[in-house]
């Protein structure tokens, strides 16, 4: 196997990339690689390893001997997979690796929001505590989560082990119907159709892959049936919630606070509506909700046992 990694960089500099480069016989890696660069460093190579960087048809046409693309991560929006089952190209790519690191994180943003944790701190240090007439603050209302609903879109791996979470904390789980889905019990859990969840759910946290049924599946609409005090948490994939519908559901109080991991353009070279200073009770977070080294290094090893399972390397 002649394998090459093209942004190797975006798994880290702590990871241990050992077990890729003992199944396949030696690994060539790239930092990063621009779109320019990607036909000259894969001719030659029968195995392609990616996290971000886009492979498409022309690549495939001027590569015969490429076999094998394995993408670093669970989505496979940057590589053209009918092009690539055209060429007879196996495409591959690593879930359940990030369960416990991604429920973590929402978790976070729910408690971290809930209890109103940053507006808090914030005052505790800028001297508001200080002038205070009694003992304690009590400036920004605290939900507390036990009794209160969770409502899940997306009750794939990364869901369930938010369910998991939440339940230790005495919340109730109902499920959300994605398009196409039907109303029913999973797992002993009520999947309810989205409108139904949208007014009951006291956190909205979706987990569902963006496609074209999913995006701005959460809009001007869906915000308007949510709670006042509601909490929406997004660690999933940007584009899943219009984000100027949700700012100015912020800014009017129409639902209770936010907490994204992802945006729709991701860096955000050119801004985003969710960066701007003065919407309330809203977190964001550098889409760094799966980027435990745990959880990273957990991606080399489903990689190599991926690539393992691929294909046979030949003895001495």
């Amino acid at each position: 196997m002649n394998a090459v990694f093209l942004d190797a960089l975006t798994l880290g500099r702590d990871v241990d990339l050992s077990p890729i480069e003992q199944v396949t016989g030696g690994l060539t890696c790239h930092d990063r690689t621009a779109p320019g660069q990607v036909l000259e460093r894969i001719q030659g190579f029968d195995t392609v390893l990616v996290n971000k960087v886009v492979l498409g048809r022309e690549h495939f046409e001027a590569c015969p001997e490429l076999k094998t693309i394995a993408v670093v991560a669970t989505g496979l929006n940057n590589i053209d997979q009918l092009a690539a089952k055209e060429h007879g190209i196996k495409v591959m790519n690593v879930t359940h690796y990030g369960r416990s690191t991604v429920a973590q994180h929402t978790m976070a943003l729910i408690l971290a929001l809930a209890t109103r944790l940053i507006d808090y701190n914030r005052d505790a240090r800028n001297g508001t505590w200080g002038k205070s007439d009694m003992f304690c603050l009590m400036d920004y209302p605290i939900m507390e989560l036990e009794g209160k609903t969770l409502g899940i879109i997306g009750y794939g791996d990364l869901g369930q082990g938010v369910a998991e979470r939440a339940k230790a904390f005495g919340m109730n789980i109902v499920l959300g119907c994605r398009p196409g889905q039907e109303p029913g019990e999973v797992e002993g859990y009520p999947r309810v159709p989205l409108d139904e969840l949208l007014a009951q759910a006291d956190v909205l946290s979706l987990h569902c892959l963006l496609t074209d049924d999913t995006r701005n599946m959460i809009g001007e609409r869906e915000l308007d049936l949510m709670k006042p005090t509601a909490l929406l948490i997004n660690t999933s994939r940007g584009g899943l919630v219009n984000e100027t519908a949700l700012v100015e559901a912020l800014r009017k109080g129409k639902i209770g606070g936010a907490g994204f991991d992802v945006l729709t353009e991701e860096p955000p070279r050119n801004g985003n509506p969710l960066l701007a200073e003065d919407i309330p009770n809203l977190i964001v977070t550098p889409h760094s909700a799966w980027a435990s080294r745990e959880a990273r290094q957990r991606i080399v090893e489903i990689t190599a046992r991926n690539l393992e399972s691929a294909c046979v390397l030949p003895s001495d």
